[in-house]
Order: structure tokens, then C-alpha cells, then sequence
């Protein structure tokens, strides 16, 4: 059985070697998917009888994970140097520093490995990340999935 959980967040980036309109300072309205297969779980009297997993808990772990540290923050490649000296001149901003480009693939690659080591099979139903889907518009996404 797989489920899947959609979250949604802000925030915003730059490409810096892209030919077009990316190469400048922007955001987006990201959607993130989670998806999780497992066996349904079997356990009379449990909250989770009759579940994958609860729902909530795949938001709440997509949520500290992932959804909370990159919402309305600026999401910048080690290497642009540029965009975070400017960025540095700017005190408490949210800023976090991938060692990654933050094109829609490698945000997605980059969620999947840390939400990878977050869910765990707590149940013995064989529990695991599927795939992570992230929207960068409501056209365009990139799915990061086990291979």
C-alpha cells in the first residue's frame, strides 16, 4: 500500500548559471509530496489500526524535517558566493546553504535523503519513503524516488 502526504512552503532561490529568467532572485510557492509504502498496519485497539501510517505523523516528520527549515527562507548553493555575502549583509535572515544548486531535482534529491533517515518502520509493516515529489510551480516538478 503506499500514501502520500502533500505540504506546501515558500521560499526562495536562484540558479546562478540558468540562461533565462531563474539565473535572478526568486521564490516559489513549493508543494512537497511524501510518499510511503508499507503494509497496512493490523493492531486492534492501536490509533494506527488499519493505516500505512498515521497522516499526521508524515506531516510532522515532513514538517521538522524539511518543511520547517526551508519555509521562508532563501535557499542558496555554497558556492554563490555573491548572493550570500548579500545575503550576509541582511541580520538574522533565513537563509540555508545547500551544497547543491537549488534547482526542483536537487531539492527534491535533497529532501528525500533527509526524510529517508526520518521515517522509520515503527510498526514492523515494512514502512518506507517511496518517493519525494516537489513542485516548484503547479506545472513543473521533480521526483527524487528509490532506485
Amino acid at each position: 500500500m503506499r500514501i502520500t502526504r502533500r505540504l506546501e512552503f515558500d521560499a526562495g532561490h536562484r540558479i546562478p548559471d540558468h540562461a533565462s529568467q531563474c539565473r535572478h532572485l526568486h521564490g516559489h510557492r513549493y508543494a512537497l509530496e511524501v510518499t510511503l509504502s508499507g503494509e497496512i498496519i493490523k493492531a486492534d485497539g492501536l490509533p494506527v489500526n488499519g493505516m500505512v501510517m498515521d497522516f499526521a505523523d508524515v506531516k510532522r516528520i515532513a514538517s521538522e524535517q524539511v518543511v520547517s527549515v526551508w519555509d521562508h527562507a532563501f535557499l542558496v548553493h555554497r558556492g554563490d558566493t555573491r548572493v550570500l555575502d548579500f545575503l550576509a549583509t541582511m541580520p538574522d535572515h533565513r537563509t540555508v546553504v545547500l551544497d547543491v544548486v537549488p534547482t526542483a531535482e536537487n531539492l527534491a534529491a535533497e529532501a528525500f535523503r533527509i526524510l529517508d533517515a526520518a521515517y522509520r518502520d515503527t510498526y514492523g509493516n515494512h514502512l518506507r519513503l517511496e518517493r519525494v515529489r516537489l513542485y516548484e510551480t503547479p506545472n513543473c516538478w521533480a521526483d527524487a524516488v528509490r532506485g
